[in-house]
């Protein structure tokens, strides 16, 4: 396990939270331009946590949200998990659908194709901004969309990582639309043991 990554200093911490304001600035972009609408993206916290600990972000293990996973290849391997409160979901869905807010009560697969593009383009944004930092190129794979109580989700990913990842880093993402209010979700850098300080070094942090 590397504990190292819990004790990243306050210029380390800048440098991830400044990849993650240019990779929200490129995602408000393409959501943008895929909706026909403004969106704001800010990221008002980075933080290094405990894997087990992803459920209490957004609200405990009982919360239901929907959960966009993939796998990161390249210098750095990791693993991407986007997690938003079940009500945020359906509202972004409404949003890139076009409907009125609060119409989409549960999610058609023409619903969760609109959610898996948006986790595309979280995961597409954020990777362009690690790469432009660390000149490195990562590659996602074909996102997986669940939509379950947090804690279940986590347990799945859990099994499929094995023993790849025990810490992750957290984005916390904010979406504001036109009158819409603020939408929140999370997003999850995972990084295989070794992958965190492969990216420090590669942005000129590592101590």
């Amino acid at each position: 396990m590397d504990e190292d990554i819990l004790k990243l200093t306050d210029m380390q911490l800048d440098a991830l939270r400044e990849v993650g304001n240019v990779g929200a600035g490129n995602a408000a972009t393409a959501l943008s331009q895929l909706i026909n609408r403004k969106i704001d993206m800010t990221v008002p916290q980075v933080s290094i946590l405990p894997l087990g600990d992803v459920p209490d972000v957004v609200g405990g293990p009982d919360v239901r949200v929907a959960g966009v996973f993939l796998r990161v290849y390249g210098p750095a391997p990791s693993s991407i998990l986007f997690l938003m409160p079940r009500e945020s979901a359906f509202t972004l869905v409404d949003m890139l659908m076009g409907r009125e807010r609060g119409l989409t009560e549960q999610l058609d697969p023409m619903d969760e194709s609109a959610l898996l593009e948006i986790g595309n383009i979280l995961a597409g944004a954020y990777l362009n901004a690690l790469s432009f930092f660390t000149k490195f190129t990562l590659l996602p794979s074909i996102p997986a969309l669940a939509m379950d109580m947090a804690g279940a989700i986590l347990s799945v990913i859990l099994i499929q990582l094995g023993q790849m990842g025990d810490h992750a880093l957290v984005i916390e993402t904010q979406f504001t639309t036109d009158g819409d209010g603020a939408v929140k979700g999370h997003f999850f850098l995972i990084p295989d043991p070794g992958s965190l300080g492969t990216i420090l070094t590669a942005i000129g942090v590592k101590e």
